[in-house]
């Protein structure tokens, strides 16, 4: 365990850090090992916050929590490509549950579903996290009722179930692409 630690640390932490204490005087060596201890901890911690920022950029920041209006996210798939921005278009994939009741499912259609961001076209938990997702991101939301069909849920129609008031929904989104942001269409038609 030990030479594990060690090969962590000297993968990470600065070679200085390594570097022992210089004294000619051998009365003075407990103090300078003390501060070569203590320097050594401050160098670890300041790699390890580093690393942390540097490292941890790459990673979705919305990955895995819950909003503060109670979203919860699950990230299945982490993208790289751009976000969306506000009355942008966007080209999203979903399947939506209430329950066992299956709402709509867009995963198997030629085509993905074109939506503005913000413009209110989706049910409201899904308006609010559109725009924290990337391009290549596949997420699981899990939306209360109160952000899906409110309390009057939503009447049944031509081939859909009634979804009761309130219900819990589970969508399974991927944003698949931004028209006007993809790098293939703009090295294709130009950006003049």
């Amino acid at each position: 365990m030990k030479s594990k630690c060690l090969l962590l640390l000297a993968s990470v932490a600065p070679s200085a850090a390594f570097v022992a204490p210089q004294s000619s005087c051998r009365a003075n060596t407990g103090l300078s090992a003390q501060k070569s201890r203590t320097e050594f901890l401050r160098d670890v911690a300041l790699v390890g916050a580093t690393a942390v920022t540097t490292f941890g950029s790459g990673l979705p920041a919305y990955a895995d929590e819950t909003t503060s209006s109670g979203v919860a996210i699950k990230v299945t798939k982490s993208g790289k490509g751009a976000t969306p921005e506000l009355g942008e278009l966007a080209a999203i994939r979903f399947s939506a549950f209430a329950g066992e009741n299956k709402i709509d499912d867009i995963f198997d259609t030629p085509e993905p579903y074109y939506t503005r961001i913000g413009s209110g076209g989706l049910i409201k938990g899904v308006e609010e996290v559109l725009p924290k997702m990337r391009v290549g991101d596949r997420w699981v939301l899990t939306i209360p009722g109160n952000l899906a069909f409110g309390p009057k849920g939503r009447p049944a129609s031509a081939g859909k179930r009634r979804i009761p008031g309130n219900a819990e929904i589970v969508f399974d989104v991927e944003m698949v692409g931004l028209p006007g942001k993809e790098e293939e269409l703009i090295e294709l038609i130009g950006d003049d």
